[in-house]
């Protein structure tokens, strides 16, 4: 049995999951893209205005059933899901390889985070606690609880398939939220594949409705979407710039958000760093999945005393990185995900060479089937504009500093503020970069690189980055709704704050 049939899809699938699989006869046609070869792995049947509305309509009705499900008993279900994940670890971690591009062992990894974020939630749904404060008046009890917020929608990106619906997914779940999932067009056959395991595990325990999906690669249903005051939270990965407009179009309906936008995330390494950690953590950081990451590496700031065997031994390294087939156990970096991708990576090499970097190595477009460029390395000036933006490809810059405080200084002035890294024997630098003036990203890592982040801690950034927070911690607030308690015990009526009101 191929990985499609193993995971319940054929060449021609339906988009759109509302508390069934619905048939489009007709309907438009989203291709599946093997970017290793460019051929078509499969095709989805595109959702319609009629499928979005039964989407919606599923999760509204579920979610009165939902809410009222104990939480314990809504972590079952997560659990179940995460059983079938485990069942299934190969196979799906296989087709996000096929789909995506990441090596195989990048794909089963983002499989384990799935499966790491569900036993989380499971833990969680048994911890969704409020305070208990005391009450400034006698025979009062004061505290607060939190309820279910509704529907939870959660759009994603390609370049993390399936583990970035899984944090929204099993966390809003446990929560007493319904999913609605709009997956990336880049990427449907992974969305469908997960979708089929948690429809086993919703008629396994006869919750229907919890998690939905529709496949769409038209703006106007997506705009609907994110429009429809029925779905009181979005959860958006993706560019900055589509992220604003979604901020503004939720913010308008006065819903809630969750934006995990671009990184421009840098390491610093300082005169006392230990290479032995840095530059194996760089080189993942900057090619692992092609650098289409938002946590990837993209710039390193260098103590100038270690600049030259900082850039030697990356080149080294570079020079042995395997690019190919990534399902071949020797590949180290698959393809960029489309034809738009490698685009924009040459115009930025031609950028680089205009504003005045030397490429130190990479820069070929590879003449081979699929859409495979040779990762970067650039010795980059002070002040060149695209240090500025993201590239979202395996390019690497590279640039000098005089101490920690100029590194520091040099890392944050960027607009992005996701992810950061600096590698030091010092503490006293260690604990500056991670002060009130060091660092101004949502991850802050002492020698561990910038990518990488275990789900145990709230992920995500700051400024251009978006401010949200999901995975761990106590990010499960988010899809929630607060409510503070006042509960009168008592036989009197105290007024708050001493006020006195007789009406006689």
């Amino acid at each position: 049995m191929n990985t499609l049939d193993s995971l319940g899809l054929a060449k021609l699938n339906p988009g759109t999951f509302a508390g069934a699989w619905r048939s489009a006869v007709g309907a438009r046609r989203v291709p599946s893209q093997n970017p290793a070869t460019g051929a078509v792995l499969a095709e989805v049947c595109a959702s319609t205005a009629e499928d979005y509305e039964a989407v919606i309509a599923t999760a509204a009705d579920a979610f009165h059933t939902w809410r009222i499900v104990p939480a314990p008993r809504r972590g079952e279900l997560v659990r179940r899901v995460a059983d079938l994940l485990r069942a299934n670890k190969d196979a799906l971690g296989t087709l996000v390889s096929l789909e995506n591009g990441k090596i195989k062992s990048e794909g089963d990894g983002e499989v384990q985070e799935m499966i790491d974020i569900a036993e989380l939630a499971v833990g969680q749904s048994r911890m969704l606690h409020g305070l208990c404060m005391h009450s400034e008046r006698p025979a009062h009890c004061l505290y607060e609880q939190w309820h279910p917020l509704g529907i939870a929608g959660v759009i994603t990106a390609f370049n993390f398939p399936v583990a970035v619906w899984a944090w929204n997914a099993f966390i809003a779940a446990i929560c007493g939220d319904t999913i609605v999932w709009k997956p990336s067009p880049k990427a449907p056959l992974c969305a469908l594949a997960v979708q089929h395991l948690c429809q086993r595990a919703m008629n396994d325990l006869d919750y229907p409705g919890v998690f939905s999906l529709f496949v769409t690669d038209d703006n106007t249903l997506a705009e609907r979407f994110v429009a429809d005051t029925r779905v009181p939270l979005v959860s958006f990965t993706g560019s900055t710039a589509v992220g604003r407009h979604v901020a503004v179009a939720v913010a308008q309906r006065l819903g809630r958000t969750l934006l995990e936008l671009g990184g421009n995330n840098a390491v610093i390494v300082d005169e006392s760093a230990d290479l032995a950690l840095a530059i194996p953590a760089i080189v993942f950081g900057s090619v692992g999945t092609a650098g289409q990451r938002c946590t990837s590496t993209r710039r390193v700031i260098v103590h100038a005393s270690r600049f030259d065997e900082v850039l030697a031994r990356l080149t080294d390294a570079y020079r042995q990185v395997r690019i190919g087939d990534p399902l071949s156990p020797d590949t180290l970096m698959g393809p960029l995900i489309d034809s738009g991708a490698v685009e924009r990576h040459a115009a930025a090499l031609e950028e680089i060479k205009a504003s005045g970097g030397e490429i130190v190595y990479g820069g070929r477009i590879l003449d081979r089937q699929g859409y495979f460029v040779e990762p970067v390395i650039v010795r980059a000036q002070p002040g060149m504009a695209i240090l500025r933006r993201e590239t979202f490809t395996p390019i690497l810059y590279v640039l000098s500093c005089r101490d920690l405080d100029e590194a520091i200084g040099i890392q944050n002035d960027v607009p992005q503020g996701l992810s950061s890294a600096l590698f030091t024997l010092q503490l006293r630098h260690a604990e500056r970069f991670l002060s009130a003036a060091g660092s101004d990203c949502g991850i802050a890592n002492v020698n561990v690189g910038t990518s990488g982040a275990e789900i145990g801690g709230a992920f995500g950034g700051e400024k251009d980055s978006g401010g949200g927070r999901e995975a761990g911690s106590d990010a499960w607030k988010a899809y929630m709704r607060r409510q503070t308690v006042t509960l009168n015990w008592g036989t009197a009526l105290p007024l708050a704050q001493g006020v006195r009101f007789d009406p006689g």
